[in-house]
């Protein structure tokens, strides 16, 4: 499709520059809800071993984010949960249309589990009578229950009339899912019309180039089953009214797609920045990508079994610039305010020198700070050369 239409060409410096500023990890601090806005969502994780990943992609572009901010933007209805590729808050503003997903999974008689409808109304005709409930409101059985002995059911039910719309989560209370009927979560919801296959195409390509900067076909798509061809049909119209750009990345095959006004940003100065990055990331969550562009190699390994773990659960990659130059494996615990870098390893081509140690002990301060600690310690640094050069930075301020 591309090869009948000019691509441009940029070096792998400009690609990082152009995926950078549109991640929001140039330097420029923004509010939480103008981040989640230029990302398209933030995905929602349960490990906690630093902070949990919603929490921590907002502190990375937004320092003065508070954990209670999440609850304020759920209860003021400037962002909700769905699904994303996986479950993730996303900016209200799209909610339209998460309507063309959840009308699929109407039309599914399976997703992820069997529909038991029996159970399905059940469950919604307690919500609509009794408010917003979890799925601990269903664990015993009694008459209100209607002699319900087992809640797993209900559970399900209860993801099911998630994914199809018919209830939203209204609320958490710690990690626990509070739902309720979508008109009263979202009354403006009765308003909407369902976007076409079509409009739907057209909203993941815009959302994917806007939020990366530069995608791949594969990358608009990425883990949305049946619309392969209609993304390629829709990417293909696009192109041809210059709406959108091909472009390519000196010395590499991939094509990618962007917009011209992308192309045009690509003129601002990237300082040395530092981020420690969630695993979960939007910047890192497409391990190919990260490779293709940053050279960097990166695999969460929380899913890994341990004996095969190279560098460990959970380890955050470091940003610096606009070069990945390593990562380290954190433990948070709150009780003792300690935060412990229990390994941390820097790629083959990176030297740490002054500033880069500076930035280092300032960033991860701020967030030991952040996961509830006051006290750091560092064990291991690879290579070993550097670990006294780091400590004395991080005992210093």
């Amino acid at each position: 499709m591309s090869s009948k239409v000019q691509r441009i060409e940029i070096t792998q410096d400009q690609a990082r520059k152009l995926v950078l500023k549109s991640q929001g990890l140039n330097g420029v601090q923004e509010s939480s809800i103008d981040a989640i806005k230029r990302l398209s969502y933030v995905q929602i994780d349960t490990i906690s071993v630093a902070e949990r990943a919603h929490h921590h992609v907002f502190f990375t572009r937004n320092p003065d984010y508070q954990k209670e901010d999440l609850g304020k933007m759920v209860s003021d209805r400037s962002i909700f949960e769905y699904w994303s590729h996986a479950a993730a808050f996303l900016p209200i503003e799209d909610f339209q249309f998460s309507l063309y997903h959840k009308s699929e999974v109407q039309k599914a008689d399976k997703f992820w589990f069997e529909k038991d409808k029996k159970v399905m109304r059940k469950v919604l005709k307690r919500i609509k009578e009794e408010g917003p409930l979890g799925s601990k409101d269903f664990e015993k059985a009694s008459k209100v229950t209607q002699g319900w002995s087992d809640w797993k059911p209900a559970k399900v039910a209860l993801q099911l009339l998630f994914m199809e719309g018919k209830v939203m989560i209204s609320e958490r209370q710690g990690f626990q899912k509070l739902f309720d009927l979508t008109e009263r979560v979202y009354p403006e919801a009765l308003d909407l019309k369902k976007p076409t296959q079509k409009g739907y195409c057209n909203y993941l390509i815009d959302r994917a180039i806007s939020s990366q900067g530069m995608v791949t076909e594969a990358e608009m798509g990425y883990l949305r089953k049946g619309l392969k061809k209609p993304i390629q049909l829709a990417l293909k119209q696009r192109v041809s009214k210059k709406e959108v750009l091909p472009l390519s990345i000196e010395g590499k095959p991939e094509v990618y797609y962007t917009f011209q006004e992308k192309i045009d940003q690509l003129d601002y100065h990237l300082g040395l920045n530092l981020h420690l990055l969630s695993p979960f990331d939007n910047l890192v969550i497409q391990r190919n990508r990260v490779k293709q562009i940053f050279d960097f190699d990166y695999l969460i390994e929380c899913y890994v079994p341990e004996k095969k773990r190279k560098y460990g659960y959970y380890t955050l990659p470091i940003l610096y610039g606009d070069r990945f130059v390593g990562r380290l494996d954190p433990k948070a615990d709150r009780k003792t305010g300690m935060f412990q870098i229990k390994k941390l390893w820097f790629e083959p081509d990176f030297h740490p020198d002054e500033h880069f140690c500076n930035q280092f002990a300032t960033e991860i301060k701020a967030f030991a700070h952040f996961c509830g600690c006051n006290k750091l310690a560092l064990d291991k640094v690879y290579p070993t050369k550097y670990k006294a050069l780091l400590k004395r930075h991080l005992k210093g301020g």
